[in-house]
C-alpha cells in the first residue's frame, strides 16, 4: 500500500519503511550507527527502531559524557496507554541511562485544542494514570522532569514565536488538512522540542513512531530559518509501529479486538494471544513439511518487539518456525503467558508508582 503523506493522527500500518526513510528525510538506522552506542538496547539491537535524524550527536554526547537531554510527551487522551507507548519509554529508559536528562510533557494544550478535553481533566488523568504508568514502564522518578505545557509559559511564547515561521502552505505540505487547534498544537509541539535548550544549546532525542515525524520536520525547519537561540537540530528515533492482532494496520484503540491495551486484564490479554493472526501453513502436516513464515507472524513480532529478551531465544524460535519444527499454537502458547506475566507485573509496578508519586518531579513555572 504506497502512503503519500503520514499522518500524526491516523492508524495506517506502514508497509515499506525504506520509502518512510527517503521520503521524509530520515537515515537509516542500521549496524553502522549501532554499533555507535554501548549496550543497545532490545528495540535498536532487532532494528525495530529503523530510521534517525542526526542520531551521531547523541552517540557523540554518550561516548564523551558530554550534555544531552530527551524529550517525550503524554497525550492524556484516556487512562490507557498501547504497545506503542512502551516502546518510546524504553527508548527514553535507555538514554535516560546513558547520562541523558529526560523531560517529559503533558500536552494538556493538545489535548484541549485537538481533543476537547479540559485543562483540569487532562492534569487529573495525568497524574492519576499517565505519569504513574510511564515510570511503572521504566522511567526513574527522581531523574525525570515532568512538566503540563499548560503551566511551561517558556513553550506558549515560543509557540507564538515560531508562529511566524511557518506559512500555512508549508503547514498543509506537512501535514495535509489541519484547523486552527491543529496548527496551534503543532507550535506548541516545536516549542516543547525545543524547551531544554532554552537555557543551554545541548543535542536533544525525541523517540517516536513515524507518525509523529512530521513534528520532527517541522521543527527542524524552523530552527534551520530561526536563529536567536542558537538551537542545534533536534535529534530523533523512529521505531515501526506494532501491529494489529489481525495483522491489518497499526494497533489502535478504535479496533478494540485487535489492540493490546496498558493495563488489561492479564487472564483477556492472554485469552487475544491465542485468536492473534500467525504466519502457519493452513495444516499441521503443511507447517511440519513447508515450515512457517514467522516474517508475517504477529505472535512473532510481539516477541521481537516486546516479549523476548534474549537474542538467541528468539533466533531459535524463528529456526524453528522456518523449519517447521514448532507449531502456531506453542507460539500463541508462550505468549499468552509471557503477555499475562507482563501484565501483571506492569500492575504491581503501577500500583507502587500511584504510591510514590510525591518522589516525581512535577516541574513548576
Amino acid at each position: 500500500m504506497a502512503i503519500e503523506r503520514i499522518d500524526p493522527w491516523g492508524s495506517v500500518l506502514i508497509e515499506d519503511y525504506q520509502k518512510i526513510i527517503e521520503s521524509y528525510g530520515m537515515e537509516p538506522f542500521n549496524e553502522k550507527i549501532l554499533k555507535k552506542f554501548p549496550k543497545p538496547n532490545r528495540l535498536m539491537r532487532r532494528f525495530v527502531v529503523f530510521g534517525h535524524q542526526d542520531l551521531d550527536r547523541i552517540a557523540d554526547a554518550i561516548k564523551n559524557k558530554k550534555e544531552f537531554a530527551i524529550l517525550t510527551g503524554i497525550m492524556p487522551s484516556s487512562e490507557k496507554l498501547h504497545l506503542g507507548n512502551k516502546m518510546v519509554v524504553e527508548m527514553v529508559k535507555y538514554f535516560q541511562e546513558q547520562g541523558g536528562e529526560a523531560n517529559v510533557l503533558v500536552a494538556d494544550l493538545e489535548a484541549l485544542a485537538t481533543r476537547d478535553i479540559s485543562l483540569e481533566e487532562a492534569e487529573k488523568r495525568a497524574m492519576n494514570f499517565h505519569i504513574p504508568a510511564y515510570i511503572a514502564l521504566g522511567l526513574d522518578p527522581k531523574k525525570t522532569n515532568f512538566y503540563f505545557q499548560s503551566k511551561n509559559k517558556i513553550v506558549r511564547d515560543l509557540a507564538y514565536e515560531f508562529s511566524t515561521k511557518l506559512t500555512l502552505n508549508e503547514f498543509r505540505a506537512i501535514y495535509g488538512d489541519l484547523n486552527a487547534g491543529k496548527i496551534i498544537s503543532v507550535l506548541t509541539q516545536i516549542g516543547d522540542i525545543l524547551y531544554p535548550q532554552v537555557k543551554k544549546s545541548k543535542p536533544v532525542v525525541v523517540p517516536v513512531g513515524p507518525d509523529q515525524s512530521p513534528h520532527l520536520r517541522a521543527c527542524r525547519d524552523v530552527v534551520r530559518r530561526y536563529k536567536k537561540y542558537n538551537f542545534i537540530l533536534p535529534s530523533a528515533t523512529y521505531h515501526k509501529y506494532t501491529p494489529s492482532l489481525d495483522g491489518s494496520m497499526k494497533m489502535s484503540k478504535s479496533q478494540p479486538n485487535s489492540y493490546i491495551s496498558i493495563p488489561e486484564d492479564p487472564e483477556e490479554v492472554a485469552k487475544k494471544m491465542l485468536i492473534t493472526k500467525t504466519g502457519g501453513q493452513k495444516t499441521i502436516e503443511e507447517q511440519k513439511k513447508l515450515g512457517g513464515k514467522p516474517e508475517e507472524c504477529v505472535i512473532f513480532e510481539l516477541f521481537k518487539q516486546h516479549l523476548i529478551e534474549d537474542d538467541d531465544e528468539l533466533n531459535e524460535i524463528y529456526e524453528k518456525c522456518k523449519q517447521g519444527k514448532i507449531m502456531c499454537g506453542e507460539c500463541k502458547k508462550k505468549a499468552a503467558e509471557l503477555m499475562k506475566k507482563f501484565m501483571e507485573d506492569f500492575n504491581k509496578k503501577f500500583k507502587k508508582a500511584k504510591e510514590e508519586m510525591n518522589k516525581v518531579n512535577i516541574m513548576k513555572f
